[in-house]
């Protein structure tokens, strides 16, 4: 599953959750290697220096979000530390996931390789740019110039959904969104058990 910041991926994944799936999401695994003591934190110490490292031992997100925009050589570095390590750890999970299909939340999936060859289908979660731009704000505080950039450097919506299999649409409330998760689930079970009977010598 993914979808540009703002779309609405958490409320979704949560549901399928919910409703039985298994969720395996990148940006919960990015927070557990860069929180206190969590396994990146040392090579990015190393990488980038003492101001990396918020006062709890955490990665100072702020601090590291505005060096990786100002400098994309920092960007690529930081990333050339935590995706090798999220997606090892992603692909443990999948692998010992025993719910009837797992749903794997990558935000930038169709900006990081690695993740599509594991994928039977791609779950796009799309809402107009505006929204997108106002929820982040709500959410984060981040003013509308800093979610404008962030939005920039993702893939285009158009290249989203141009790549999906499934979309969900979520821009009318969260009571038709969740009819909307619901008839997916029924979906996505039924090609679980259609992929388990062909797998069945």
């Amino acid at each position: 599953m993914t979808g540009g910041i703002g779309s609405g991926k958490t409320a979704v994944s949560d549901r399928l959750k919910a409703l039985g799936a298994e969720v395996v999401d990148t940006d919960v695994i990015a927070r557990e290697l860069t929180g206190a003591g969590g396994a990146a934190m040392a090579s990015i110490e190393k990488a980038f220096g003492p101001d990396a490292v918020a006062r709890d031992g955490s990665l100072d997100r702020a601090q590291m979000r505005a060096r990786a925009f100002a400098d994309p050589n920092a960007k690529r570095e930081l990333e050339a530390i935590l995706h090798p390590m999220i997606r090892q750890r992603a692909y443990q999970l999948v692998r010992e996931a025993t719910a009837p299909y797992v749903v794997l939340v990558v935000p930038l999936l169709l900006e990081a390789a690695g993740y599509r060859d594991i994928a039977d289908r791609i779950l796009v979660v799309d809402c107009p740019e505006e929204l997108q731009i106002e929820r982040t704000m709500k959410r984060s505080g981040l003013g509308r110039d800093e979610v404008k950039r962030i939005l920039a450097a993702q893939t285009s919506r158009a290249a989203r959904l141009a790549a999906a299999s499934d979309v969900i649409v979520n821009d009318s409330g969260l009571d038709r969104l969740m009819c909307g998760v619901d008839e997916l689930h029924a979906r996505f079970l039924t090609l679980a058990r259609a992929k388990s009977m062909r797998a069945t010598p």
